[in-house]
């Protein structure tokens, strides 16, 4: 579905992505981990069209590097930004229809399946979004994401500030959608969330990527976790 190789991203003169190789499959959770500063959510951003990148990205066989933001949604991916962007004055059930990308064509989530999703969102569809929790907002924000119907969707560290129990909530929402057939490519700090979701996870330093395997490789390489993952 997804097919990254030799993907490369600059800010100014400094070199973020040198080379990023990567490939995300239909219906798979793919989680790319690694220190802060390495190039993990400049990668989403290079897929998504919102830092100028060179090399290849194909999407269902189609080069998208160059492409606008809004050329990548309507190809089919959708993002689930690190600060959330949701709309603070809007109600839920106003920031879902936003998330809407042809209002005469039926997709697989209705606002209705995405509140089913998480049933809190359900119990304050009225209320602006300002004031939900870090948590329900985090969870607005994805749903969001699934009106546009995407094929594939790219999530920049989901569980960064939450608790616990949200922490939990939000991965058990993650492996819903893919269960659904939503592939996910997943930006993750919390080893143990990526390792409970993903099929595959990728480690990245340096702006390059340094180790692809499933969780059970990932837990048995001490030295790929201690040289590029823990502190």
């Amino acid at each position: 579905m997804l097919e990254i190789n030799g993907l490369h991203a600059y800010y100014g003169k400094s070199h973020v992505l040198r080379g990023v190789e990567l490939s995300v499959a239909e219906k798979e959770v793919v989680s790319l981990l690694g220190r802060n500063g390495v190039g993990r959510s400049t990668t989403i951003k290079a897929i998504m069209g919102t830092v100028h990148a060179s090399g290849s990205v194909r999407f269902n066989g189609e080069e998208i590097v160059g492409l606008a933001p809004h050329e990548v949604a309507r190809r089919g991916i959708g993002i689930v930004p690190e600060s959330r962007n949701i709309f603070p004055t809007l109600t839920v059930h106003e920031n879902l229809l936003i998330g809407i990308k042809d209002m005469k064509h039926k997709g697989r989530w209705s606002v209705d399946d995405a509140l089913d999703l998480f049933p809190n969102l359900r119990e304050r569809v009225d209320t602006r979004a300002g004031v939900l929790s870090g948590g329900e907002q985090q969870m607005l924000s994805i749903c969001r994401t699934l009106m546009g119907d995407p094929e594939l969707i790219m999530v920049d560290e989901p569980t960064e500030g939450l608790a616990p129990q949200m922490v939990e909530r939000v991965g058990d929402l993650l492996r819903t959608i893919a269960a659904e057939g939503v592939s996910i490519l997943l930006v993750e700090q919390k080893l143990t969330i990526a390792l409970r979701i993903s099929h595959r996870l990728a480690v990245m330093g340096h702006g390059q990527i340094v180790f692809t395997g499933s969780p059970e490789e990932l837990r048995a390489d001490k030295e790929i976790r201690r040289q590029w993952l823990e502190v």
